[in-house]
């Protein structure tokens, strides 16, 4: 069965975000627009589902001396239905210290189950960037054929 393109998932790309991902077009379209949380969305959702992208030095930077700033973030995020952050390095990477910066391991891992413990937002260690871009459209995707069609 064909599908039309009314069917068909539109990813939401922050007009903030600085390096986006390229998604397969062949499974979603895409456009760019602000995002009141988060870096990426699906269309219809863009206030229940969210993905936050973060490199590797910009996670550990975040959690260890921005915090405040994003704690706001993830008070939004954790009212969403569905969101997570996506960091596109490996737990690995944390633990052999392979970011930029004096902070240790240890408080990384902290700050990350913090994360999780205090907002609900889970936090997805993904290895590297292509892995991580196609994690996050399998998130996205998925939310939208449970919730938004």
């Amino acid at each position: 069965m064909c599908r039309s393109n009314a069917a068909r998932a539109t990813i939401v790309i922050d007009s903030r975000e600085q390096e986006p991902y390229s998604f397969d077009l062949r499974l979603a379209g895409a456009v760019r627009r602000a995002l009141k949380a988060g870096d990426y969305s699906v269309g219809g959702l863009e206030d229940q589902v969210a993905v936050e992208r973060k490199t590797l030095d910009d996670f550990v930077s975040t959690v260890i001396h921005r915090r405040r700033r994003f704690r706001e973030e993830l008070r939004k995020l954790s009212q969403y239905r569905a969101a997570c952050v996506v960091v596109e390095a490996g737990l690995p990477d944390v633990l052999g210290k392979r970011y930029r910066g004096e902070a240790k391991p240890v408080a990384v891992v902290g700050s990350t189950l913090s994360i999780l413990l205090d907002y609900g937002v889970p936090v997805a260690f993904c290895g590297n960037r292509q892995a991580a871009c196609h994690f996050t459209q399998g998130f996205l995707l998925a939310a939208w054929k449970r919730w938004g069609r």
